[in-house]
């Protein structure tokens, strides 16, 4: 998902106007649910002993992607915590002052810690915790921290990039696509990241990229995909929810990848491999300085090197030497000797944005809002 980061507000003014605009627009904040009559001493004591947890979702579970990979971190920190803790769920929550509605009724119902999973919720998270100050929110892909406001992400760009091997090695037409999701800085890094990962094979490739504007809307994936292929692409990436754009390339004959979760059973024939997050280092950490009163607010960001990113399920016709390549990159990510964004970089007007040998910061990263060298047309809101 919906997701998403991070972005200097300037950076990202040109690209997110309108969806931030209009969550502002739908920003009406409602009175926090009146305190629970008190339980019977009975029951009060279990139940004031666990930390209880809800989850905000921004699409439906289903069997793979974004939110599906969410609620697998739900249901192993509930396995590895046990009774110490109790997680309940709300999915395919509008991003919306229905997502404010549903984290104050969170909190409400006594849950002391919130994770909200989708960049378009926060607005409403800021507004929820400055009124919760009781409740701590951990906040997916935003750049919005507070007192009780954290703001967490995996580096899915370096998911893409890996993937991008793997496309340079597969494409014949020398084309790759992709179907991007919502036009903000984490979606166009993850493009970019593709591309930039199929030219460290083959500096000729291209790419074109269509753009569905939703996080999760399986019928415009399908036709945003069946356009790309349409168009001469044979390999196709995607920054969506659902596993759409790698089915329609198995009906059309063409590759592409699982992105967020493992999406091999989806279309075997298609799949080249997965771009797969594991939150639950990430959600394990968390929950353990809670319990220990340690949390803390901040801005985290973990990728391949903390475990939170992989490319797992690469297709058995893919090149052995081209697996080696992406294991020596992942090796490279860990142990810090390799970054996906390192210089010369150009953008696709030929200007250099990136001075050859500098690894570009976090700043330059959480702002990207132009497409290398190789992607056609421009990113949508840039002029």
């Amino acid at each position: 998902m919906s997701h998403s980061s991070k972005r200097t507000l300037i950076q990202l003014i040109g690209l997110s106007a309108i969806s931030m605009a209009a969550l502002v627009a739908c920003g009406k904040k409602e009175e926090a649910a009146a305190p629970a009559a008190a339980p019977a001493p009975a029951a009060a004591a279990p139940a004031a002993d666990k930390l209880k947890i809800g989850f905000v979702y921004v699409s439906p579970i289903g069997d793979g992607g974004w939110t599906y990979q969410h609620e697998l971190g739900r249901k192993a920190i509930q396995e590895k915590f046990g009774d110490k803790i109790e997680t309940s769920m709300v999915e395919s929550v509008p991003e919306s002052a229905d997502a404010e509605r549903v984290m104050r009724d969170m909190a409400g119902q006594g849950n002391k810690l919130v994770f909200a999973t989708s960049f378009g919720y926060q607005e409403f998270v800021q507004k929820a915790a400055a009124d919760l100050k009781d409740v701590k929110f951990e906040h997916a892909t935003g750049y919005k921290t507070g007192d009780n406001v954290a703001v967490y992400d995996t580096k899915t760009f370096e998911g893409a990039y890996l993937a991008g091997v793997v496309a340079g090695a597969m494409t014949k037409t020398k084309t790759v696509g992709v179907v991007a999701s919502v036009p903000i800085p984490e979606v166009v890094r993850n493009i970019n990241s593709f591309v930039l990962g199929a030219q460290s094979i083959d500096p000729a490739i291209k790419a074109k990229v269509v753009w569905v504007n939703e996080w999760f809307a399986p019928p415009k994936e399908s036709e945003a995909a069946t356009s790309l292929i349409n168009g001469g692409v044979d390999v196709l990436y995607q920054n969506t929810n659902s596993p759409a754009v790698l089915k329609t390339a198995e009906e059309r004959g063409v590759r592409a990848f699982g992105k967020d979760g493992d999406m091999s059973a989806f279309a075997p024939k298609a799949h080249l491999g997965s771009a797969v997050i594991d939150w639950t280092p990430y959600y394990t950490k968390v929950v353990e300085d809670t319990l220990a009163g340690k949390w803390q607010t901040g801005n985290f960001w973990w990728g391949v090197k903390e475990g939170a990113m992989d490319l797992k399920k690469i297709a058995d016709d893919v090149p052995q030497e081209i697996k080696d390549k992406v294991e020596k990159a992942k090796a490279g990510m860990k142990d810090g000797s390799f970054a996906v964004w390192t210089g010369p970089v150009q953008d696709n007007t030929g200007k250099q944005v990136l001075e050859a040998g500098k690894v570009a910061d976090d700043a330059f990263l959480r702002g990207i809002n132009f497409y290398v060298n190789g992607i056609e047309g421009k990113v949508p809101g840039t002029n």
